[in-house]
């Protein structure tokens, strides 16, 4: 049985949403956060294993919301799930080192959020990957989308 969705544009604008950061420069993404690979994080090549570039952006968007004051634990304002998640490889990250993860919101929905990620050497413009996330604000009671709380939005605009 399938479900209705309540905001059906992201789903078409989150396909473009790689397609439209692609090529761009550092200085395009309004927040930025870096952080050193750690062992634990590579396989036996010293290369970042792939799905630790999906915890990587999380990292990442966990730094911008809690720079927008968002409170993303369970029972805060703003409970969302991820809906859509793609990783374009570009190069390998290794073992120690610095990595910038620069993030930039793509589009606020009704009640979905898109993100664009890159992931970067600390180095010049040495692009290693490209994330797209797209989450949707949820009732955690019965998982059916909600819209995005005023508040909420405000904070998510303000950053951009």
């Amino acid at each position: 049985m399938s479900q209705a969705r309540t905001d059906p544009a992201p789903a078409l604008e989150s396909r473009a949403a790689l397609g439209h950061c692609r090529g761009m420069a550092r200085s395009d993404y309004p927040f930025s956060h870096r952080f050193r690979v750690r062992y634990s994080e590579v396989d036996p090549q010293s290369v970042v294993f792939n799905s630790r570039y999906l915890e990587y952006a999380d990292l990442v968007l966990t730094e911008y919301w809690r720079k927008a004051g968002i409170n993303a634990a369970a029972g805060g304002e703003f409970d969302c799930h991820v809906v859509r998640a793609v990783v374009e490889y570009r190069k390998p990250i290794r073992a120690d080192e610095e990595v910038d993860g620069l993030m930039r919101l793509v589009r606020i929905g009704n009640s979905s959020i898109s993100f664009a990620i890159a992931l970067h050497g600390a180095d010049a413009e040495d692009l290693r990957a490209e994330i797209e996330l797209v989450y949707v604000h949820v009732d955690l009671g019965d998982g059916k989308p909600r819209t995005i709380p005023p508040a909420v939005r405000a904070a998510f605009e303000a950053t951009i």
